[in-house]
């Protein structure tokens, strides 16, 4: 007989007004470096900075704190950008040669970036369009006049256009053809040639009238636009690449494609100059590249800079990217990793001011930001607050703590000093605009894991990912290339005097070295590194220098299982002897897993000493005070093995992954048709989805959505041994009367291993061993990879961390109720009782929405309203970029959103939740996204820059709309309005405004009992085996068992 659950009607007003105090989602602000930078421009009177990228986007930069972005809405590269100095305005032209003009502007107190204007150059009238080329008026260099009211366009064809700017207008009656220019040109210079596209706009530093023009022939005039007359000619024959003007206004520097740069002086009694004054190959005598770009900056000592990029010798560093600064007898030749987009320098930019006086060069490379102290002898770079390349070594993984210690945090930054190379001094150059945020109520530490075997550590309290400290784990091993600090400076003898800058370093030494998983207790300063050859480094945070043995221990995880042979990479070779460790956090002890898998999974209780690690091959328990292995349990299955072949392996057989898709595929395509035995999961399951497809619901009730089918994965699938995830805790496991330690490990087939842990008191660590006996087993009927589990007290809530108890930071958990286990799979999520291991309530995920969980984490939720009023909540993110948020334990839905695109898979899976309600996660390999699901708990950036606008310059276009504020700047394009989340009804949401489903299903209060969830024809009953129960709990156990089986599948009608 079918048995029909009643669930309650309607809205809780209340409740759904809690939720708006409780969750709202919103992408708040990009931390790292931008992906595909593709220009740069500075304000030398607002102190800004801007980099366009290869995506769209537009991201301004000021003192620390003072963030801007927009993007485009054609997804093109930004190739130009220009700032209108002091205006806060800047002009940007893009790749499909459209102009677009930005505003800063004041809103609510703060300032934003928004679009007002754009323009696209028509084709130069007079001329067939179908037949000239449309490359003709295609823009090539942009020139600012000074007064902030003309824009001159070079293009392609050599003609120079005007436009107005507060309109962005063009005013045809100013346009300067090459035609008008050769009228100027001696006859023996013509030649029948063409003049070629303008290379180069120049203003005259001391008379505003006159531009300096460079055309890619090697011809550079001076012209006077009051007059329209050619001032002056300078007849260059080689092919031109840059110019520069000298403050003065008397001498003009020009680079050209042999690698030379030459200098023309302007004499007032010469109409035209045809030899310079000077004429150097830098790097000749050999075939050098092109000086793309060269400025001239005058000093009151008399010393001049000359600044370049490029200029390199063809045959032997072609391929190097490369900055020289020049001045008097000094040659710098600055190496960077990663080609040089563009520089500038900060200098005085006053017209009373004689001399530039420059005081910092900024480079922006392909991978990274470099200053350089100008001032200083030596030119030391200066460090970044913000812009900081994450991935100057590939990011491989990530891990968020909240709230660190006062004390933790300064021992941190002070390892950090210790172990930078010798930078300048000065403050940071670009510090315009002021931060308005407030304070940032805890300190936050985002670790990141990268290939070459470094942890780096980032301060993410506020809107500036500032680097902290740097761990390297390399210098512990033998790898096949040693670093050598010597490599980084250059001989006296060599030439060019390459200096290498920057940090960024794609390369590791040994793909072993990567890191895996990071695990951190921030109230005994102990750290856990794992990484991809199974090594498992303990260490703890020292103040001083050490040299030091590092103990090894291996600990085998196959327990000599018969018919595996490991055929992956070998293990890393720890180097013999004592090892010098600056101070930071130094190792302790090497636990090595063996196979030397790649570690999947691991976690660190530092009040028992105890550290736990996974792989795909099993698990193990060490007690690193005794420094003694605890627990080895394998977790392959016989089929396992594709796991014996590791990542690293060139045996994979695409063959046998192929064959083993295909015969999945089969498989349930016969399901339905294959006769199965009655007792077995399979056909349960069978019979439970042909009840869902022939029965017909009462056409006045409400039904519950129409759940998906999920087939039960198979017990061979490969790599189904993994760790997925590992726990510690202190709850009742052997019975209701008596808690203790307690370790848990959840795998790839949907197993969870449950042991009790006998753990010594702290005064007895060094007496007596600590042991784990196996208490209860769980399988999972659908055999879904765990994915996180949990265990909640008698009030439902999480367990404190260590420490946090016995120093008073936090509640003591309820031992007098009944605690639960929260297990998170990827299909479902399920609370079970302890020590009994009943279902108490559960949530079915993949059979609801049709997606599997990729990441979930327990979040603490604070009102907006009363910050006395919490609640725990689980986050969840999906295959599909969805954040759901439900009620613990109750497991009541709240509300889902949009985050991240389902075609981005490194973004999912480089996903990481903080505590409090915000999360990270990858838009590109070098920048995070920091969103926030917290309706209290934001950080974004909140700045305003004090503008000074002229009269009228503030229009904006009547037909222009304006831009709305997306939430994604790294070029994805995110839909707006009722596109954002599939719901075309809902119109009259502003794009602003974040896009949320709230579930119509109220929670359940704290105080209210727990009511089973949705199990519509759910009938599959968890194997649950209890190694520590009595004999006849065990029979009582299995009764129960049976009799759940035997119930019929029930329906939920609401």
């Amino acid at each position: 007989m079918m048995k029909f659950r009643f669930r309650r009607q309607g809205h809780d007003p209340q409740r759904e007004k809690l939720k708006l105090d409780l969750f709202a989602f919103n992408k708040t602000v990009e931390h790292g470096f931008p992906n595909q930078p593709s220009s740069l421009a500075y304000d030398p009177k607002l102190r800004i900075m801007a980099v366009g990228t290869k995506s769209g986007a537009v991201k301004i930069y000021g003192a620390p704190g003072v963030e801007f972005t927009g993007l485009h809405k054609e997804t093109a590269a930004v190739t130009q950008i220009h700032f209108l100095p002091g205006q806060g305005r800047l002009l940007s032209l893009l790749d499909d040669n459209t102009l677009h003009l930005w505003d800063i502007d004041q809103k609510d107190g703060y300032s934003h970036l928004e679009e007002t204007h754009s323009f696209i150059l028509p084709g130069r009238p007079g001329f067939d369009s179908t037949n000239s080329p449309p490359s003709i008026t295609r823009v090539t260099v942009i020139l600012l006049k000074s007064a902030c009211d003309v824009a001159c366009l070079g293009t392609e064809g050599g003609g120079v256009y005007f436009l107005e700017l507060s309109g962005l207008t063009l005013l045809e009656d100013k346009t300067l053809y090459q035609e008008e220019i050769m009228q100027s040109v001696p006859d023996d210079y013509r030649c029948g040639k063409a003049l070629g596209p303008v290379e180069s706009l120049q203003e005259h530093p001391q008379d505003s009238s006159k531009i300096l023009i460079g055309y890619s022939r090697g011809l550079v005039i001076v012209w006077d636009q009051s007059t329209r007359n050619v001032h002056h000619l300078f007849l260059g024959n080689q092919q031109l690449e840059s110019l520069g003007w000298e403050r003065s206004g008397r001498t003009v520097v020009s680079s050209h494609s042999d690698g030379g740069y030459m200098v023309w002086s302007i004499n007032s009694s010469c109409h035209k100059t045809l030899q310079p004054l000077m004429s150097t190959i830098p790097y000749g005598p050999f075939p050098c590249k092109a000086i793309n770009k060269i400025l001239w900056r005058t000093c009151d000592s008399g010393n001049h800079f000359i600044i370049f990029s490029g200029g390199m010798p063809r045959a032997s560093y072609g391929d190097r990217h490369c900055v020289s600064i020049l001045q008097g007898q000094s040659l710098v030749t600055l190496d960077f990793t990663s080609r040089v987009i563009d520089f500038f320098t900060v200098h005085h930019t006053e017209p009373e001011e004689e001399f530039d006086n420059p005081s910092a060069l900024v480079v922006l490379v392909e991978e990274e930001l470099v200053v350089l102290d100008l001032q200083t002898p030596g030119w030391p770079t200066v460090p970044a607050p913000y812009l900081a390349p994450l991935h100057s070594s590939a990011i491989t993984c990530s891990y968020h703590i909240s709230n660190v210690p006062l004390k933790l945090w300064e021992r941190i930054i002070s390892a950090g000093e210790q172990q930078s190379p010798p930078h300048s001094s000065v403050n940071w150059p670009i510090s315009g605009g002021k931060n308005l945020a407030q304070e940032p109520t805890q300190r936050g530490l985002l670790l990141t894991g990268h290939e070459d075997g470094t942890v780096r550590f980032w301060d993410a309290s506020g809107v500036s990912l500032r680097p902290l400290y740097k761990l390297g784990t390399a210098n512990i091993f033998q790898t096949d290339c040693e670093h050598s600090d010597c490599l980084n400076q250059a001989s006296e003898e060599e030439w060019p005097p390459f200096r290498k800058v920057g940090c960024f370093d794609p390369y590791s030494d040994d793909p072993r070295l990567g890191i895996q998983k990071i695990a951190l207790c921030k109230y005994t300063a102990r750290m856990v590194v794992a990484g991809t050859a199974g090594q498992v480094l303990v260490m703890e945070l020292s103040d001083e220098k050490s040299n030091h043995m590092i103990s090894v221990a291996m600990v085998d995880l196959l327990q000599d299982r018969e018919g595996f042979t490991w055929k992956g990479h070998d293990r890393l070779t720890t180097k013999n002897g004592s090892i010098t460790f600056r101070p930071g956090f130094q190792p302790s002890v090497l636990v090595q897993c063996m196979p030397p898998a790649a570690v999947t999974a691991v976690t660190l209780h530092s009040e028992w000493n105890l550290v736990a690690f996974g792989t795909s091959h099993g698990f193990g328990l060490f007690d690193y005070y005794r420094r003694n292995p605890v627990l080895a349990r394998c977790t392959l299955h016989p089929n396992d093995s594709l796991a014996m072949e590791g990542p690293l392996s060139r045996v994979k057989s695409l063959k046998k992954s192929l064959r083993q898709s295909f015969r999945r595929i089969r498989k349930s395509r016969v399901s339905g048709k294959k006769r199965v035995g009655a007792n077995s999961s399979s056909s349960k399951v069978q019979e439970a989805n042909a009840q869902l497809a022939e029965q017909a619901g009462p056409t006045d009730v409400e039904m519950t959505p129409v759940q998906r089918r999920i087939e039960p994965r198979s017990a061979d699938d490969s790599l189904s041994g993994v760790v997925r995830c590992l726990y510690f805790a202190d709850t009742f496991l052997r019975d209701a009367a008596h808690h203790g330690p307690t370790m848990w490990a959840g795998t790839n087939s949907g197993s969870v291993f449950a042991y009790a842990l006998e753990v010594p008191s702290q005064e007895k660590f060094s007496e007596r061993l600590v042991e784990a006996v196996l208490g209860k087993e769980i399988q999972l009927m659908h055999r879904a990879p765990v994915v996180s589990i949990a265990v909640l007290d008698g009030r439902g809530n999480p367990l404190p961390e260590p420490y946090e108890v016995s120093r008073d930071l936090a509640k003591a958990p309820d031992m007098q109720g009944s605690h639960s286990v929260l297990i998170a799979s990827e299909e479902q999520f399920k609370v079970f009782t302890l020590p009994k291991v009943s279902a108490k309530t559960k949530f079915k995920l993949t059979a609801h929405e049709g997606c599997r969980v990729r990441k979930v984490a327990l979040v603490s939720f604070t009102s907006l309203a009363c910050e006395d009023y919490t609640e725990n909540c689980l986050a969840c993110l999906t295959n599909l970029g969805d954040i759901h948020i439900f009620t613990v334990p109750g497991l009541r839905p709240q509300v889902h959103y949009n985050c991240i695109r389902k075609e981005d898979i490194s973004g999912v899976a480089s996903c990481v939740f903080t505590k409090h309600g915000q999360g990270f996660y990858l838009i590109s390999p070098s920048e995070f996204e920091r969103f926030s699901l917290s309706a209290r708990n934001i950080t974004e950036p909140l700045c305003s820059l004090e503008l000074v606008r002229f009269r009228g310059t503030t229009c904006r276009s009547p037909n222009f709309t304006r831009t709305p504020k997306l939430t994604q700047a790294n070029g994805t394009h995110m839909l707006q309005g009722s596109e954002a989340n599939g719901s075309p009804g809902d119109g009259t949401r502003t794009p602003e405004e974040p896009q949320a489903v709230f579930s119509p299903a109220p929670t359940d209060s704290p105080s209210s009992p727990e009511s089973s969830l949705d199990t519509t024809g759910d009938i599959t009953v968890e194997e649950v085996k209890d190694f520590l129960a009595s004999s006849e709990e065990a029979e009582r156990n299995l009764r129960n068992v049976s009799e759940e089986e035997a119930r019929s599948p029930g329906i939920l009608i609401k």
